[in-house]
């Protein structure tokens, strides 16, 4: 396919995985390799664009997005009170595949969704055919041998200690500066083009018939059961891709995962934050995802 052409999205759809609905969206052809995005806390399917998806399907990928439980058009549960753990957002992607009839595919997470990703990739190796990790942490405890990560910053660390109100989640424009707002917070040395996160946030928020409902993923356990995972067990082909500047996630945690993920590769995003990759990194992105999750990376 010719890497510079249109892909439109395929329609929205909600599929059945235990005992939720999850929303997904593909881009491509279903015959190409399959890419599954794995978005972060709070964030619905609609924070990997659109023009992203499209120009990896005009690559020559089957790209997959979706709404995680208690976004956009999935599932939701009582707001400040979800009666399920991280461990079922782990499963859902699992099930996701069974429901999509996939057997296996490239998955690329972010943030909570890269320590989902990491889980999957160490538990059901079989499922995984490479792992791509952006702005996110080792998912597994450390060993004597692992240095001890940075803190997140220390601007960071003063904005978490303040009291932090919540928008008003029933109007839009509250909403769509809380996530402006957040974006400013994470961002790195590469300016926040506003007028985009704008459109994304509104979006997300149009689509979402509950919206305070995201909140949610900041309540959720980590799962006891990672405490016996190991990041030497993960076999997929891996690709760390790290901003510079993340105040989250400092760079080295983003070494740490190259460093004990056996064979993985680290490449440093110049200036990101912890975030989405914007627009301004996508060629780079883009050159580095696609020959990762090539048909025969595994």
């Amino acid at each position: 396919m010719n890497g510079t052409a249109e892909v439109r999205p395929d329609a929205e759809r909600l599929v059945r995985v235990g005992e939720v609905e999850i929303c997904t969206q593909t881009f491509g052809a279903a015959a190409d390799p399959p890419i599954l995005l794995i978005g972060g806390a709070e964030a619905s399917m609609d924070w990997w664009e659109d023009g992203f998806c499209s120009r990896l399907a005009a690559a020559g990928r089957y790209v997959v997005r979706f709404d995680t439980r208690d976004t956009g058009r999935s599932t939701t549960f009582p707001v400040g009170a979800p009666t399920y753990g991280g461990e079922d957002l782990i499963a859902d992607v699992v099930g996701l595949l069974d429901a999509l009839g996939l057997g296996s595919a490239h998955l690329v997470g972010i943030s909570m969704g890269g320590g989902m990703a990491q889980v999957i990739a160490a538990r059901h190796p079989g499922r995984v055919d490479s792992l791509t990790l952006i702005a996110t942490s080792p998912a597994a405890p450390g060993g004597p041998d692992r240095p001890e990560l940075p803190p997140m910053s220390e601007e960071l660390a003063r904005k978490f200690a303040e009291p932090q109100p919540g928008p008003d989640w029933s109007d839009r424009e509250s909403v769509l500066s809380y996530f402006l707002a957040g974006e400013h917070t994470f961002a790195g040395a590469i300016p926040v083009d506003e007028e985009r996160v704008r459109r994304v946030a509104g979006r997300a928020f149009d689509r979402s018939p509950a919206p305070a409902a995201a909140a949610n993923h900041w309540l959720l356990d980590d799962g006891k059961e990672q405490a016996a995972l190991s990041l030497g067990d993960i076999t997929a082909p891996t690709l760390v891709l790290h901003g510079t500047h993340d105040p989250l996630f400092p760079y080295a945690h983003g070494e740490a995962l190259a460093r004990e993920i056996p064979g993985a590769r680290l490449v440093p995003l110049q200036g990101m934050g912890h975030q989405m990759p914007p627009p301004e990194l996508w060629d780079m992105v883009i050159a580095e995802l696609v020959p990762h999750t090539g048909a025969a990376a595994r």
